[in-house]
């Protein structure tokens, strides 16, 4: 494998290895990411009405989101435990296309972003929802998780150009 200066988790051989970011400045960082879980209109409505046999899918999701979220490190290999300061996640139904929207901010004031909290508490939010709406429906579709944006860091700002917030 040749190395590549663009990707920071391969040292000079080609080897994965964790980025030392102890020499860097602690600054406030704020990721926020989004995702949906698209659905039948079966399952939005048992969704909305609470009609699930396994309970509330939207409370379960969010707080499966945030566990995941504070779990990162555990299951992305090369991502440093960060001190979390602070995790919204939302969800709410988009009638006009039978949807789970998600969306997390993640917070932390470190020596790296929180990017990748931020997407996998979407994620985790996101396959929690297809667990609890799985006996009725196996054909959900979870798509578009991504950055919505992020501050701070050495890397500057980051706003996805396409988001209509």
């Amino acid at each position: 494998m040749q190395p590549n200066a663009d990707f920071t988790h391969f040292d000079s051989q080609g080897n994965a290895r964790m980025v030392n970011v102890g020499d860097k400045e602690i600054t406030r960082r704020e990721a926020v990411a989004a995702g949906r879980v698209l659905v039948n209109e079966n399952t939005f409505g048992l969704i909305r009405t609470g009609g699930m046999k396994k309970g509330d899918v939207l409370t379960v999701a969010q707080i499966a989101g945030i566990m995941a979220a504070k779990r990162t490190p555990e299951i992305i290999p090369m991502c440093h435990p960060v001190q979390i300061s602070g995790i919204d996640l939302r969800l709410w139904l988009d009638e006009g296309r039978h949807s789970v929207e998600i969306e997390a901010s993640v917070r932390c004031d470190g020596r790296t972003g929180v990017e990748m909290e931020a997407l996998t508490a979407v994620s985790g939010a996101a396959l929690t929802v297809y667990d609890m709406c799985k006996a009725v429906q196996r054909d959900m579709v979870i798509t578009d998780i991504r950055l919505v944006s992020k501050t701070g860091g050495v890397h500057g700002d980051y706003y996805r150009k396409d988001e209509t917030k």
